[in-house]
């Protein structure tokens, strides 16, 4: 398959996002407290309702974006959907990323990173 790399990438991608996404639209509630306690000492504890919403989108539009570039790669080639995919998913993991960092969770953010090298890696095979 010519595209091996790019697909096992972009179904990681997918993943990871989709179920996240649906995660939150599913327990709302539940995240929204979770989330509102892990930034209570954080400098955005009161915007943490509108991080989610935002978070949210950014998710399921990567997750969605990584499918039809995993369906376009394997059908004709085309890369455009794989590489907005990419860039989608290295803005969504950066905003989660800075929330880690924002809320001193080092560790998450340590964890975040391993989601980012092969995000990374797929926007440099995509561009060369």
């Amino acid at each position: 398959m010519e595209h091996l790399a790019e697909i096992s990438i972009l179904v990681m991608l997918a993943i990871v996002f989709i179920q996240s996404g649906i995660d939150k639209v599913v327990d709302w509630k539940g995240n929204l407290g979770w989330l509102q306690g892990h930034f209570a000492n954080s400098p955005i504890k009161n915007m943490v309702s509108f991080s989610l919403f935002t978070i949210t989108i950014l998710e399921i539009l990567s997750g969605l974006s990584a499918i039809v570039g995993v369906v376009s790669l394997a059908t004709c080639g085309g890369d455009f959907f794989a590489l907005c995919s990419a860039i989608l998913s290295i803005i969504t993991f950066t905003f989660l990323f800075l929330g880690q960092r924002l809320a001193k969770d080092y560790p998450g953010a340590q964890g975040i990173v391993v989601y980012m090298i092969p995000t990374f890696f797929l926007l440099y095979i995509l561009l060369n």
